[in-house]
């Protein structure tokens, strides 16, 4: 080998270790220096409490225990407990009959005033007898009533003679109570069976029926009845209210719907909230129609067509204002026709009525009057007594009907 290359060979390992000695102690240096800086740290600091070396190097103890403070007692909460409705209780029937014969007694109507003139004659004669029968057609009792009544009292009178007005007052009580009929079945079938008694109150516009179906919710009650309540009466705004009102008062729930609504439909879903909740009566006020509107009418009769599809209908009340006269007559027969009318409910027979009504309509209909209201009172309603009604337009206080 000649010299030069020797030379290039030495001097090319003397090179590469060169270069080898000078990356170690680069990486020893760049070592070195990390290690440095790691020793410059401050060190973590310890939790609160954990021992340690205190600031001159020893160890710190641990801190005092702090001491628990005793619980501050606390005051039992008061809760406000719900406010319960205080409910009415209402008048029981007998005793309604007692004050309705007083405000009867104390009335002053056509037939009573005619009645008591023909007892306090000295001497009956013919033109007494015609005074007598004028009074009668003017307190609404109708031709055919007036004409029997008259003949029965003529007979008895001329054939029995009278020896006092005692005895005149006694024989005209008996035809009077005979006129009005003591033999009609004047209950109402508010019975439950399998199902509620169903009980429909129709009538026009103005005669308190929304007001008599608050007034029998209340009868009813007081017979111990769970009774509840059918606003179908959708077409007057208020109605639904009013009648929501007369069940709050004695704890009866009323089934109502959205103003303008379907009025079977609500009757409908009245009658089974009915059956499930398995209530003894449900009473359903129907809305206040004209005789006269024939489309109206037909939709009470869909009312009743609807409802006995869930529960017969057990009554069909129709209230009749006591001062129309012979305007509830007409609407009398009209509601007879649509519906099968099973009573009548008489409101406003107060000293500006016509007693005579009473005998009239049942004529006319064939049915009874059931109920009688003579006042604005929550329980001005009771049921019908034909001698009660008698002893109180003669006032006799017979003490049979007077209880």
């Amino acid at each position: 080998m000649d010299p030069l290359t020797l030379w290039l060979i030495v001097g090319g390992a003397l090179v590469a270790l060169l270069a080898i000695v000078g990356l170690v102690a680069v990486n020893r240096r760049a070592a070195l220096r990390r290690a440095a800086e790691q020793k410059e740290l401050p060190p973590a600091p310890r939790p609160p409490g954990a021992p340690g070396e205190s600031e001159g190097g020893g160890v710190a103890a641990p801190p005092a225990p702090e001491l628990e403070r005793p619980a501050e007692p606390t005051l039992p909460e008061v809760v406000a407990e719900p406010e319960v409705p205080v409910l009415e209780r209402p008048e029981p029937p007998r005793s309604r009959l007692a004050r309705l014969r007083q405000r009867l007694a104390g009335s002053d109507n056509a037939l009573s005033r005619g009645l008591l003139a023909l007892l306090s004659r000295d001497r009956i004669d013919e033109e007494t007898w015609e005074d007598f029968e004028d009074t009668l057609l003017t307190s609404d009792l109708g031709v055919g009533p007036t004409t029997e009544l008259v003949e029965a009292l003529r007979s008895r009178l001329r054939v029995d003679g009278v020896a006092d007005s005692a005895q005149a007052r006694a024989v005209l009580r008996e035809e009077m109570v005979r006129l009005v009929d003591p033999t009609l079945d004047r209950s109402l079938n508010t019975q439950r069976t399998d199902t509620p008694a169903v009980v429909l109150v129709v009538g026009v516009n103005g005669t308190g029926k929304t007001t008599t179906v608050g007034k029998l919710a209340r009868v009813l009650v007081a017979e111990d009845k769970d009774v509840l309540l059918g606003a179908a009466d959708t077409f007057r705004a208020a109605a639904a209210d009013q009648l929501e009102t007369w069940g709050s008062r004695v704890g009866v729930p009323t089934v109502r719907g959205a103003e303008g609504a379907d009025p079977a439909s609500v009757a409908f879903e009245a009658v089974r909230a009915g059956i499930e909740g398995e209530v003894d009566v449900v009473l359903i006020d129907t809305a206040g129609r004209l005789h006269t509107k024939t489309g109206l009418m037909d939709e009470l009769g869909k009312v009743k067509r609807v409802v006995e599809k869930k529960a017969p209908v057990s009554e069909v009340l129709l209230v009749l204002d006591a001062t129309t006269g012979q305007n509830g007559l007409t609407q009398a027969r009209i509601f007879a026709e649509v519906v099968q009318v099973t009573g009548i409910v008489l409101t406003k027979l107060d000293g500006s009525a016509k007693g005579g009504i009473v005998v009239q309509v049942q004529r006319e209909l064939g049915v009874p009057v059931k109920l009688i209201g003579l006042g604005e009172g929550v329980d001005d309603l009771a049921p019908f007594d034909a001698e009660v009604f008698v002893d109180a337009l003669l006032d006799t206080g017979s003490p049979a009907t007077a209880e």
